[in-house]
């Protein structure tokens, strides 16, 4: 490692976060070895850093052991939409656990720092609002959801115990629901599907009367969220929730939505999925206190590029 340049490992790097992540870290002077198996993700997030000499692009699915030699490992590695996570629930439960067993085996060979993309999705339906990280959650073990939700808390667990048992240096961060450019256009995620069918023409899908609430955190914000985590002392682990505290109804999403876009979409109302939270929202005054960070992109300053990434991406 020449000064402060550090290699540093991004699982799920070809990923919506990841690639944001990557782009961030060579920003910032780093070597880069990004690591996907692509089942999410795309070498086309990735595509503009491929010349770069200090980026590193390895196909691996993390189930699998891996052997290299990192100064810092991000594990970001997960299908995070529902659409993407219960194709194949079994393989979410071991990207999660197998993933995070492999990824902190690593960390402990090399004595690297890891960080661990953690979910909101680990407080579950919560009965608590607004949501903070001493919150244990109210989760179905046995739902549509549970292949992700438990697959995250089941990695947290095993985060703190190497941390307990290894003395390994370990850093976890919940995210809450974050949107940006390069979401991927099928994720089934909110932002992308309203904006994917206000282009399209079709009408945007609110699933319940829409008074179920999200918030919403532009991708910028959120990569600044982590690479503070990561750059944190030694004695901040975790869990911190990041996330933007700015609370919406999915309601209030679509009408702004169907705004920007000029769009004549309909809003065509579809019963609630199962397990499906009515309310999300982050405390994130640890973030403030130990972190110094709070998202500065509000949803009408970051919907404009998201949109127009997916006019591109369309041909809208």
């Amino acid at each position: 490692m020449r000064g402060d340049r550090k290699r540093i490992l991004v699982t799920g790097g070809a990923g919506f976060v990841g690639s944001h992540l990557c782009d961030r870290l060579i920003d910032q002077g780093h070597e880069v070895l990004c690591v996907d198996n692509y089942f999410t993700g795309s070498k086309n997030n990735v595509e503009h850093l491929l010349g770069h000499p200090r980026f590193e692009l390895l196909r691996h699915d993390v189930t699998f052991p891996l052997y290299v030699e990192v100064d810092e490992i991000y594990n970001l590695a997960c299908p995070a939409s529902p659409i993407h996570y219960q194709r194949d629930p079994v393989q979410t439960i071991k990207t999660s656990v197998h993933g995070a067993i492999n990824m902190l085996g690593l960390a402990k060979r090399l004595r690297a720092k890891i960080l661990q993309a953690s979910t909101s999705e680990v407080y579950g339906d919560p009965q608590v609002h607004p949501q903070p990280e001493n919150y244990w959650g109210h989760v179905n073990p046995i739902g549509i959801r549970s292949c992700y939700d438990e697959g995250k808390r089941c990695a947290e667990t095993l985060f703190f115990d190497y941390h307990r048992q290894h003395r390994l240096s370990i850093k976890v961060a919940r995210i809450f629901n974050t949107y940006g450019p390069r979401m991927h256009p099928a994720d089934g995620r909110v932002v992308s599907n309203f904006i994917v069918q206000a282009l399209s023409g079709e009408a945007i899908t609110v699933y319940g009367d829409g008074s179920q609430t999200r918030s919403f955190c532009f991708v910028d914000d959120l990569v600044d969220g982590l690479i503070r985590l990561m750059n944190s002392d030694d004695t901040i682990t975790g869990p911190i929730n990041l996330g933007n505290p700015g609370e919406f109804t999915i309601r209030q999403l679509a009408e702004k939505v169907l705004a920007l876009t000029e769009s004549q979409s309909q809003i065509e109302q579809k019963a609630l999925p199962s397990d499906d939270p009515m309310q999300r929202q982050p405390v994130i005054d640890q973030a403030r206190q130990v972190l110094g960070w709070e998202p500065k992109i509000a949803l009408d300053l970051g919907l404009p590029p998201t949109i127009a990434y997916f006019r591109k991406l369309l041909g809208a």
